[in-house]
C-alpha cells in the first residue's frame, strides 16, 4: 500500500511538473506575441497619443488568452510579467518621472504611484480575463466577455491615474484649436470634474477602440478549439 502510494505521488508530481512547464512556455510565448504587437504599433505614429497610451491592435488579447486557457493564477502572473516588460519598453517615459528637470518629473511618491497604477495594476488585471470561462458555456462569448471585462479594468486604472496625476493637462487638452466640444466643456466644468472628464476622454481615445476590436477578434478566435482550449457550444 505504501509503495503504491509513493509511486502514485511520484507519478502525480512528475505529471504536474510537466504540465506547469508546458503552461509556462505557453504563457511566455503569448507574452512575446503581445510584446511584438505592441512594439510594431508603437512605430505607427497615428496610433499613439502625445502624453502616453496608444492603440495597439489586440496586443492585450494574448494575455487574456493566457488567463482563459490556464486559469486566473497563471493569467495574473502572465499579466504581471507583461507589465514589467511594458515598463522596460517604456523606460524612457518611466525614468522621466524620476528625473528632476524633465517635463514629466514628479515627486517620488507620485512617480511610484503612476508606475504602480499605469503599469503594474493596469496590465496585471488583464489576467482576470478568464474568469468567465466556466460561467458562460459558449467559448466565443466567454472569451469575448472576459476580454471586455479585463480591458475595461485596465481602462479604469488609466482613468484613475490620469485623474489624480495628470489632470493639470485638462485645460490644455480641451483648449486645442478646432476642438469645438472642448470649449463647451471648459465652460461647464472646472477643477476635479474637468480633470476626471479629461482622463475619461483622453484614455478612451485609445482604450475604447482597443476594447471593441479585441472583443470582436476574441469572438472570432474563441470558435477555434485549438486556440480557446474548448469546443464551441451553440
Amino acid at each position: 500500500m505504501d509503495a503504491d502510494f509513493i509511486f502514485w505521488r511520484k507519478n502525480t508530481m512528475s505529471t504536474t511538473k510537466k504540465n506547469n512547464t508546458k503552461v509556462l512556455v505557453e504563457c511566455a510565448l503569448l507574452i512575446a506575441i503581445a510584446t511584438v504587437l505592441n512594439v510594431v504599433c508603437s512605430f505607427i505614429p497615428f496610433l499613439n497619443l502625445p502624453f502616453g497610451g496608444g492603440f495597439t491592435v489586440c496586443s492585450m488579447l494574448p494575455i487574456v488568452l493566457a488567463a482563459y486557457r490556464n486559469g486566473t493564477k497563471w493569467g495574473l502572473l502572465t499579466g504581471f510579467v507583461y507589465a514589467v516588460v511594458q515598463m522596460l519598453l517604456g523606460f524612457k517615459t518611466v525614468s522621466a518621472f524620476f528625473m528632476p528637470g524633465s517635463d514629466s518629473y514628479m515627486v517620488l511618491w507620485k512617480a511610484v504611484c503612476v508606475c504602480l497604477i499605469d503599469y503594474i495594476i493596469a496590465y496585471t488585471v488583464l489576467g482576470l480575463g478568464g474568469i468567465f470561462r466556466n460561467k458562460i458555456k459558449n467559448p466565443s462569448v466567454s472569451l469575448c466577455v472576459g476580454s471586455i471585462f479585463a480591458l475595461s479594468l485596465r481602462y479604469i486604472a488609466h482613468i484613475i491615474s490620469g485623474f489624480i496625476f495628470f489632470g493639470t493637462w485638462a485645460d490644455w487638452f480641451f483648449s486645442q484649436d478646432g476642438f469645438t466640444l472642448g470649449a463647451k466643456i471648459l465652460e461647464k466644468f472646472s477643477g476635479q470634474g474637468l480633470a476626471f472628464l479629461y482622463s475619461v476622454i483622453y484614455n478612451g481615445l485609445y482604450m475604447i477602440p482597443e476594447i471593441i476590436i479585441t472583443a470582436i477578434v476574441a469572438l472570432i478566435i474563441g470558435r477555434v478549439p485549438q486556440i480557446s482550449g474548448r469546443k464551441n457550444t451553440k
